[in-house]
C-alpha cells in the first residue's frame, strides 16, 4: 500500500507503483492543474513539489511528475498547484505572475507557480540567480520569459534578506496555505513502512527509464530503490569522496564541503539538465544509462573514479569506471547487480579540474560534445592527467592514450597541441542531429583547449592553440 499526503489529503492506494505520479494526480485524483506536456521531463508543465521528512522538518524540492514513479511518493508530501492555493485570494507567487502579465495561454503557468513556490520553500539563498535556476526546467511556449523573469524578481524582493523562511513566515506572507504546518506530524503519523517490493526492473529516479519505457513500467513490476539508505549519502574522508548511487546532482550542489574543495562545482553542475531533474535523477542511473554524452559520467571519468558494485548476495566488487563501458549501452554489470557507490580522489593544491559542455541551448539540453579534465602540475610539468570526452564515440570516452601522453610533459602550448593530435586519433564521432563528424571533432579540440585556458589563464589564451592547430 502506497501512503502519502497529496496537498491536504492523506492518500492510501494500491495502484501500481510503476505508474507515473502525473497520471495518478490527473486521472485518479482529478487535479488537472498539473499539465501533460512533453512526458520527457523537459517542459516543466507537470512540476510538483515533493516534501521529505528530515527529523522534525520537511525539505521541499521540485520534480517533473511525468517521469516519476508513483511509488517514489511513498511517505512524502506531494504538492500540486491546487495545493498551493489560498482561500479566496492569490498567493504571493500568483500575484507576481499576474502583476507582471507573466501568463499568456496559461498552459505553462501552473508549473512556474509550483516551481517558484518551491524556491520560496527551499533552503537555497533567496536571490535572483537561484530563482531563475528554480524555473530552469519550465518552458513557456508563448515566449513570455521576460515577464516571467520579472515575476521571479518580484518574488525575490519579498524574500530578500530572509535567512530563514519558516512555515509561519511563509504562511503570514501568503506564499503557502496554513495546512503546511500540520504536514510534518501527519507524515510521522502515517508511519510509512518500506513498500513490499516485487522482483522487477530496478528504478531509482526514473528520469531516463520513464522517458523510454513509461507505459511498460506502468504495467509491469518495478523494484524502486530511490529510498534505499545504503545507496545514499556523500562523504569525504582523507580527500576521497564517496557518493552513494542514489545521490542526485542537487545533493552535490548542496554539499558544503565538496563545494569548498571544488569552488567551480556549481558552475559545472548548472550545465546539467534543469533543477527539477537535478533534484530527482540518481547519479547511478546516469552511469547505468551508459549514454555516450552523459554529463555526470564524463565528470566522474575525469576523476578516474571507481565504482562499487553490489550483487544479490550482498557481495561487493570494485571496477574502474574507465573500464566499465564495453560498447554502446553495454557495460560490466551482471544480472541482479546494482551500482552502490562512486569514489574518487579530490584535487590537491597541485591538481585542477574542469568540465566543459556545448549544446544548442545553454541549459536543459543534451550535449553535442562534453569534456572534463583532472590534471596535476608540479614545477611546470604535468604529473597526472585524466581526460574524458562525450559525444565522439559509442561510449562515454576516457582518453587513455591522450591522458598517458600528457604525463611527464612540460605544461606548454606545444604539449597541448600535440596532445590534441592524440585526442583526434582516439575519438570516432558520427554525424547526427547534434552535429556532423567534422563539427564534433572541432568541438573536441576546442573543449580540450578550453580546459587549459580556463585552468591556466595567465599562461594560455585560445590564440596560443588555434594559430598552431
Amino acid at each position: 500500500m502506497i501512503a502519502f499526503i497529496l496537498n491536504n489529503k492523506t492518500i492510501k492506494t494500491s495502484e501500481h507503483s510503476g505508474m507515473t505520479l502525473l497520471d495518478f494526480v490527473r486521472y485518479q485524483q482529478r487535479l488537472t492543474g498539473t499539465k501533460i506536456g512533453c512526458r520527457e521531463g523537459d517542459c516543466g508543465a507537470c512540476t510538483l513539489l515533493v516534501g521529505t521528512l528530515k527529523g522534525d522538518t520537511i525539505e521541499y524540492q521540485s520534480i517533473t511528475s511525468c517521469i516519476s514513479p508513483l511509488g517514489n511518493a511513498h511517505g512524502k508530501h506531494i504538492v500540486t498547484v491546487e495545493g498551493t492555493n489560498l482561500k479566496d485570494k492569490l498567493t504571493t507567487v500568483q500575484v507576481a505572475m499576474k502583476a507582471n502579465y507573466a501568463t499568456q495561454c496559461g498552459f505553462c503557468t501552473p508549473g512556474f507557480v509550483v516551481a517558484l513556490t518551491g524556491f520560496a520553500l527551499s533552503n537555497s539563498d533567496k536571490n535572483y540567480s537561484n530563482a531563475i535556476d528554480a524555473i530552469s526546467g519550465n518552458i513557456c511556449r508563448c515566449t513570455g520569459y521576460k515577464a516571467i523573469e520579472k515575476a521571479a524578481h518580484q518574488v525575490v524582493e519579498k524574500l530578500e534578506n530572509k535567512t530563514e523562511t519558516t512555515f509561519d513566515w511563509l504562511i503570514e506572507n501568503q506564499f503557502i496555505p496554513e495546512y503546511f504546518k500540520s504536514i510534518p506530524q501527519r507524515l510521522k503519523d502515517i508511519e510509512a513502512k518500506d513498500l513490499n517490493q516485487p522482483k522487477g526492473k530496478y528504478v531509482s529516479g526514473g528520469t531516463d527509464l520513464y522517458v523510454q519505457q513509461a507505459d511498460h513500467l506502468a504495467d509491469n513490476d518495478v523494484h524502486l530503490i530511490a529510498e534505499k539508505d545504503y545507496l545514499k549519502g556523500v562523504s569525504i574522508e582523507n580527500r576521497v569522496c564517496t557518493i552513494g548511487t542514489n545521490a542526485t546532482v542537487s545533493d552535490l550542489w548542496n554539499h558544503t564541503e565538496l563545494n569548498s574543495i571544488l569552488p567551480n562545482l556549481r558552475k559545472h553542475l548548472k550545465l546539467v539538465s534543469s533543477e527539477q531533474i537535478r533534484n530527482m535523477a540518481s547519479l547511478g542511473g546516469n552511469l547505468a544509462n551508459a549514454s555516450p554524452i552523459g554529463d555526470m559520467t564524463i565528470f566522474f571519468l575525469a576523476f578516474n573514479s571507481n565504482i562499487t558494485i553490489l550483487n544479490s548476495e550482498e557481495k561487493e566488487r570494485t571496477v574502474a569506471l574507465k573500464n566499465f563501458y564495453q560498447g554502446y549501452k553495454t557495460y560490466d554489470l551482471n544480472d541482479g547487480e546494482l551500482l552502490k557507490a562512486i569514489s574518487f580522489n579530490l584535487p590537491t593544491e597541485h591538481s585542477f579540474f574542469n568540465f566543459e559542455k556545448v549544446c544548442k541551448r545553454t541549459h536543459l539540453d543534451i550535449a553535442s560534445v562534453n569534456s572534463a579534465i583532472h590534471i596535476s602540475v608540479e614545477n611546470e610539468t604535468i604529473s597526472k592527467a585524466h581526460v574524458s570526452i562525450g559525444g565522439v564515440a559509442a561510449i562515454p570516452k576516457y582518453l587513455h592514450k591522450t591522458s598517458a601522453f600528457l604525463i611527464g610533459k612540460p605544461l606548454t602550448s606545444e604539449t597541448i597541441i600535440e596532445a590534441n593530435e592524440m585526442l583526434q586519433k582516439e575519438i570516432s564521432p558520427i554525424s547526427d542531429v547534434r552535429g556532423t563528424t567534422d563539427y564534433k571533432r572541432l568541438l573536441g579540440r576546442q573543449l580540450f583547449f578550453a580546459h587549459f585556458t580556463t585552468l591556466f589563464p595567465k599562461q594560455f589564451t585560445l590564440n596560443d592553440f588555434v594559430q598552431h592547430a
